[in-house]
């Protein structure tokens, strides 16, 4: 049962009220569509620009949900950053929706409403949701699938099962970090008492084999591609020594992205919502065990490896309700001091968010150069004038490049104007037509970054002719940020995407 008067009425303050909510939201996603329209790529985002110009049941990197949310924008609005990046930035306005009403069924709308504050307060969700990454769509179909089983909690409908099978399949098929919310439903049905009714039900069984169906292109898509991407993956959780060296900075990212006041009052809350759940509390419990998988196997890969900042996104929803859940009922003797801390974190959160979102236009400062978090994303108008012109001068039909990102970059830059094709790991372009014979035959210009220039000789290996021409600099305010090595290369020894020299 809820924990807080579920009335969305008048006992509650007009800024925690759904109308209100609904206009925060929606002014601040509005001004990350502007800011989406206005701000250069990422690498992976680029990356992931090519996915959705080409959509497949699988890629190498990841599932291919977020292909196929680049490709709906895409078509939506164009080929362009905001294309790129609309289903992203709207998924976190439907996904603030989800979030409230999961909060006012399982806690009360006071709860709901300062979560959804909170969620689009912590740094990573509000900065994070900008961009084109496989966990906006990751984090968004989690966040459904723990509100239908709160519909199913709240309303005791087993239908519902069918909602969260079609929602953790989506989570699935956007990242396989999702499994771990599998992992936390079984833990609910089996701790939770008042849950261990759907185990008789048909709609369970059915939910869970619907999840299955939309995953399986993915797996035979990974059956016909060597299982290349269950390998990267799956791989990366296997240990390779072991250390303590990462599993500060793990926690120390988690509670700085999630924005450290929001994190105090959430480690508050989980340590009421582990009480909760000890005691078979049906709501703590949904809160506390579909988390409990994913965030220990996050601090068990801390021990052997780095801990990417977005990876525990996923765990940012259900922290914000927490959070909420202490400042709709926090303890007598710190009720003031939580309120003030609660307005705080929200006025903190966004106005570091806006600071980030101007920048990412409209730089603030270019000395920051490869520490500035937007650092992949400048210069690169100047770069395609520049390449376009040395392409003309030297009669290049098209780009070789090396890496994935520098690819996905030129790629998007040059879009209309040449060919861009990366020489090395060509398991990542399974998925889009290929340069034809008759154009690797002629001229190109192979541009790498200066830290990874493998020299004519090296070139020499797939070229008869290569000759550096120019060094190219990427720039923000005069600052350099990043130099470019571009080489001629012609007389292709057969084709030149074969593997025959090592990486740097």
């Amino acid at each position: 049962m809820p924990h807080v008067s579920r009335d969305a009425g008048t006992d509650v303050p007009v800024w925690l009220r759904p109308a209100t909510l609904a206009l925060v939201v929606l002014a601040l996603t509005l001004v990350k569509l502007v800011v989406a329209a206005n701000s250069g790529l990422a690498e992976d985002e680029a990356y992931y620009r090519l996915w959705g110009l080409n959509p497949s049941a699988g890629y190498y990197d990841h599932p291919p949900m977020v292909g196929w949310w680049v490709a709906a924008g895409l078509w939506i609005a164009g080929d362009n950053a905001l294309g790129i990046r609309l289903l992203p930035v709207l998924s976190a306005l439907a996904g603030s929706a989800a979030l409230w009403r999961t909060g006012y069924l399982l806690f009360g709308a006071r709860a709901a409403g300062w979560a959804v504050l909170f969620f689009n307060a912590s740094l990573l969700i509000g900065i994070g949701s900008l961009l084109a990454t496989p966990d906006a769509p990751s984090v968004f179909f989690w966040g459904l699938t723990v509100w239908a089983l709160a519909e199913l909690h709240a309303g005791r409908n087993p239908n519902w099962w069918l909602a969260v099978g079609l929602f953790a399949g989506l989570g699935l098929a956007s990242k396989y970090s999702v499994l771990f919310l599998g992992a936390g439903i079984v833990l609910w049905l089996v701790l939770v008492p008042d849950a261990r009714r759907w185990w008789s039900s048909w709609q369970l069984w059915a939910g869970g084999v619907l999840a299955l169906a939309i995953v399986a292109p993915v797996v035979l898509w990974n059956a016909d591609h060597q299982w290349a991407s269950f390998v990267k993956q799956f791989g990366r959780a296997v240990p390779d020594g072991w250390s303590t060296k990462y599993i500060f900075e793990f926690l120390g990212a988690v509670i700085g992205l999630l924005n450290p006041l929001v994190a105090v009052l959430a480690g508050v809350g989980l340590a009421r919502a582990v009480s909760g759940a000890r005691r078979g509390d049906a709501g703590f419990g949904l809160m506390i065990w579909t988390c409990v998988p994913f965030f220990f196997y996050l601090l068990l890969h801390s021990l052997h490896s780095r801990v990417q900042g977005n990876w525990p996104a996923p765990l940012f929803p259900a922290l914000a309700l927490l959070a909420g859940v202490v400042v709709a009922d926090p303890p007598a003797a710190f009720r003031r001091g939580i309120g003030l801390l609660a307005k705080g974190a929200v006025v903190l959160g966004i106005a570091v968010s806006l600071v980030v979102y101007v920048h990412a236009v409209q730089p603030l400062t270019g000395s920051l150069a490869r520490k500035d978090p937007t650092f992949q994303t400048r210069g690169w108008g100047e770069i395609r004038e520049e390449v376009k012109t040395l392409a003309e001068d030297e009669g290049a039909a098209w780009i070789a490049t090396y890496g994935y990102g520098l690819n996905a970059q030129l790629a998007f830059n040059l879009s209309g104007i040449l060919p861009v094709e990366q020489l090395t790991e060509r398991i990542r372009y399974v998925m889009q037509p290929s340069l034809g014979a008759e154009t690797l035959e002629r001229p190109a210009l192979f541009i790498v970054e200066a830290r990874r220039d493998p020299g004519a000789e090296a070139l020499g290996e797939r070229f008869g002719e290569a000759t550096r021409v120019a060094v190219l600099t990427r720039r923000v305010k005069g600052v350099a940020l990043e130099e470019l090595v571009v080489y001629r290369v012609a007389a292709a020894r057969g084709d030149p995407r074969d593997p025959v020299y090592p990486l740097p």
